[in-house]
């Protein structure tokens, strides 16, 4: 028998006598032959003299306290790990770091967070925030163990796993003469003053495309990033735009803007993505799945009613 797999109940035997803090009468706490089974048990596994027999008293010798002392270093250590092993099931000592870019990360990213922390109230997760190619930066290199962004086409550099895909909208200054039409195609902005999303921005490259295959030139009126920037700058009458429906809607709120439907459409993926070459651990799994109904839920009421108003 290996002792390391007998300790516990060892350990039972020594407790029973006293673990030397004092002589306790054979079978005070258990039964006599259970009793002098485990103490012959132990006296053969371990080569020592454990105990000094005087009539129907026992009482340790020192080897057998200073081996008691080392049982009870050892069973802390297996209560240790028992602990250790709860809160790997239970997440308890897990620890996340996820990233978004501002608006994500401030909105959809952090009632992921909340939602998942009232499932796992004891781990730790840490938001981070940075623009489209640092976030991606941070999962590529697995500085974040998951991310959610806008894809606007393929992403080579991180597992993407797309939960929404929605359109393009166009956000026009309010009362202007184009918030007649229900729908906005590239004609029906040339010679618009366009504010442009900035050189090498994912978006950008694809509206290039599509009003260069109608044959349109934009004129280009402001450069900017950032859709509460682009929707102040159209509130402003400085020009019209292209830009994804969650920060159109949420500008228009706080900003004076219309909001109409463009074709041919420019669809913007919200995903999940993660490290590249990594499989998903619990947690990971775990808290994307938080994130998809959170995501699922609050951005379905973007998709415009084909039939209805845009």
């Amino acid at each position: 028998m290996i002792l390391g797999e007998s300790i516990p109940h060892r350990r039972q035997g020594v407790q029973a006598m006293g673990g030397g803090d004092a002589d306790l009468p054979l079978g005070a706490a258990t039964s006599q032959p259970q009793v002098s089974r485990l103490i012959g048990q132990l006296e053969a596994i371990t080569g020592l003299p454990l105990f000094e027999r005087s009539g129907s008293r026992l009482s340790p010798t020192v080897e057998a306290e200073r081996f008691h002392h080392e049982v009870e270093r050892a069973c802390i250590g297996l209560a240790s790990l028992e602990a250790a092993a709860a809160d790997i099931r239970l997440f308890g000592a897990g620890r996340l770091s996820v990233a978004a870019m501002p608006r994500l990360a401030g909105g959809l990213l952090a009632r992921s967070v909340a939602r998942f922390k009232l499932e796992n109230p004891g781990v730790t997760v840490s938001i981070h925030a940075g623009d489209e190619g640092t976030v991606g930066k941070w999962i590529a290199e697995g500085f974040c163990d998951a991310g959610l962004t806008m894809l606007y086409g393929a992403q080579g550099s991180v597992q993407a796993d797309p939960l929404l895909s929605l359109d393009c909208v166009a956000v026009l200054p309010r009362g202007h003469r184009l918030a007649r039409q229900a729908v906005l195609g590239p004609a029906d902005l040339a010679g618009e003053p366009f504010i442009e999303p900035p050189v090498g921005n994912p978006l950008r490259v694809r509206i290039d495309a599509v009003f260069e295959a109608a044959g349109i030139r934009r004129s280009v009126a402001a450069e900017a990033g950032l859709g509460s920037a682009v929707c102040t700058l159209v509130a402003a009458g400085i020009g019209v735009s292209l830009m994804n429906p969650l920060a159109a809607y949420e500008e228009a709120k706080v900003s004076p803007i219309e909001i109409r439907r463009f074709a041919p459409a420019l669809p913007v993926v919200f995903a999940l993505v993660f490290p590249p070459l990594r499989t998903q651990d619990r947690l990971v799994a775990a808290f994307s799945a938080c994130a998809r109904a959170t995501l699922v839920s609050e951005l379905a009421v973007l998709q415009p009613d084909p039939g209805g108003p845009p």
